[in-house]
């Protein structure tokens, strides 16, 4: 069939939506979690165990410092990179820097949409939405989502594939 007959076309394209900017918050706070995971335990036992003080205790500085820079600079990074958009034809996703991911779901092939607030994202009013399909790549999701826009979405998704046929290929 001829493009511009009976279908649309889809093709890769920069997505036009940014993430909410409470999501620099939201990934501060996950990289000093993941930070503090290891610095504490060795912070504690460097404290303690006297002879072994130097062996931990500057461990934990490096691993400190690392993570408060990653954690000051990384989400910015990601925020400036991060992109969707939702069509009536597919939902656009980009993430990555380095090793850009570029996703396309057609609304044809979409089976589920589940929207999901883990503790951190409700502290930051933010909701994650899993857009799920057939594809072996697995499911496409939008993080950082402001939880109402989130919730919108999922119910604008869900009205679109319901209209939409069933792809036979």
């Amino acid at each position: 069939m001829p493009a511009g007959e009976g279908t649309a076309e889809i093709r890769l394209r920069p997505p036009r939506n940014t993430l909410n900017e409470r999501a620099v918050s939201w990934w501060r706070v996950q990289w000093l979690l993941m930070t503090a995971a290891p610095v504490v335990p060795l912070a504690v036992l460097g404290g303690l165990i006297e002879p072994a003080r130097l062996w931990l205790l500057l461990p934990a500085a490096v691993l400190a410092a690392a993570g408060v820079a990653a954690a000051a600079l990384l989400p910015l990074w990601w925020f400036r990179t991060h992109r969707w958009e939702v069509t009536e034809d597919a939902v656009y996703v980009r993430t990555g820097f380095f090793w850009q991911e570029w996703r396309i779901a057609p609304m044809s092939r979409i089976q589920t949409v589940d929207t999901v607030r883990g503790p951190l994202e409700q502290l930051h009013r933010l909701a994650t939405v899993t857009v799920t399909t057939a594809s072996s790549k697995g499911a496409v999701r939008i993080e950082g989502l402001d939880h109402e826009v989130a919730a919108e979405l999922a119910e604008r998704l869900t009205r679109i594939t319901r209209d939409t046929p069933g792809d036979a290929t």
